[in-house]
């Protein structure tokens, strides 16, 4: 069972949440719980990601990454080793929930580009910057997840859409059950 929170049929990608804490699942649980669910999906690209107690899973026709992270204190040498130089000069990625936000939208993106220990983040922008979260044929979007933790899931739009539409696909978000 799913309770949907948004829905748009635009070449969008779905997104879950998995809450171990309603089914009192350990983590080890948790991460068979969600590797069975993003398998049950069917869908040809699944992405996982885990910060006990939850889980988040994002699935789409073509390119995808999701992460999920706890906000927690950074200590200053995290900013250097997480923002480009362009990033750090922006003043925009300052707070502890900024910093970790930075690092999750890269996380996902990397993860959708194919292997996330491929990038280093001090290189690679994060879709954060990006107007309208667009990027040629990328998007991204901040997932709403439980107070304390941040969110995003990146996806390449497919072939048959235009790069230019202007019209945004939005991720269908659920809560898994």
């Amino acid at each position: 069972m799913a309770a949907w929170l948004e829905i748009d049929t635009h070449d969008a990608p779905r997104v879950a949440l998995i809450d171990a804490t309603l089914e009192g699942l350990d983590e080890a649980e948790l991460r068979t719980r969600a590797r069975t669910f993003g398998a049950a999906v069917g869908a040809g690209n699944v992405s996982r990601s885990y910060c006990h107690p939850y889980a988040l899973i994002g699935w789409h026709s073509g390119p995808i990454g999701v992460d999920i992270e706890r906000v927690v204190a950074c200590p200053e040498e995290f900013s250097q080793a997480t923002a480009t130089p362009a990033e750090q000069a922006s003043g925009r990625w300052r707070t502890d929930e900024e910093l970790i936000s930075l690092w999750s939208s890269k996380e996902a993106l990397s993860k959708a580009l194919g292997d996330a220990l491929d990038y280093d983040p001090r290189r690679l922008e994060s879709p954060g910057g990006w107007p309208r979260g667009v990027c040629v044929r990328w998007r991204t979007a901040v997932v709403p997840v439980p107070d304390g933790h941040c969110a995003w899931v990146c996806w390449r739009m497919s072939e048959g859409q235009p790069a230019s539409s202007r019209r945004l696909s939005t991720p269908r978000f659920c809560i898994a059950r």
